[in-house]
């Protein structure tokens, strides 16, 4: 149920999307493999609290973690927190772990770490087979990212670009290295 809510509001979007199908993971490694993407650009959406009845989404690259700091700076706030697992269910329709904008019962704001959208020179990507970091292209070119699809084992790879501009997401420098 929630797999196709999420997926009628991708084809809503009009963004080109693939759907990713796979068993269990134990890992963010994991799941980048099955999905045949580098780590960095998988895309956790984690469901932030700013007050009462008012949360958004903060759409995280894989290799990274919110930035408090960063965070509560952009949205000029003093304090957010995450909600519980229960909570975040009732607030967006989708249990941890399969949590997207897309389909949420509620549309709330999206904010997008800026990594999401573009690749500077110098950024990790990703490693080669021999462990050795690889680093993004001068360019700033719009990275193919993969974002939960309503349902454990579902994913749905994406233009960054895209993806922030279907969800109206505010795109800032809102995370560090993990």
């Amino acid at each position: 149920m929630s797999e196709e809510r999420a997926r009628a509001a991708l084809e809503a979007s009009g963004i080109d999307f693939t759907i990713t199908r796979h068993g269990p993971v134990g890992s963010l490694e994991e799941a980048a493999e099955a999905r045949g993407i580098d780590p960095a650009n998988i895309v956790k959406t984690l469901v932030v609290r700013r007050g009462d009845d008012d949360y958004l989404f903060v759409l995280v690259p894989g290799d990274r973690t919110i930035s408090w700091p960063k965070l509560r700076s952009l949205l000029g706030v003093s304090r957010l927190s995450m909600p519980d697992k229960d909570v975040a269910r009732e607030v967006t329709g989708y249990e941890r772990g399969t949590i997207t904008p897309f389909g949420s019962t509620t549309a709330w704001p999206v904010v997008a770490d800026s990594r999401v959208v573009f690749r500077e020179a110098g950024d990790v990507v990703g490693q080669d087979e021999g462990g050795a970091d690889l680093l993004g292209e001068p360019d700033g070119a719009s990275p193919l990212v993969s974002i939960g699809g309503g349902a454990f084992g579902v994913a749905a790879t994406v233009d960054g670009a895209r993806l922030a501009a279907v969800l109206g997401a505010q795109v800032a420098d809102v995370t560090d290295p993990v």
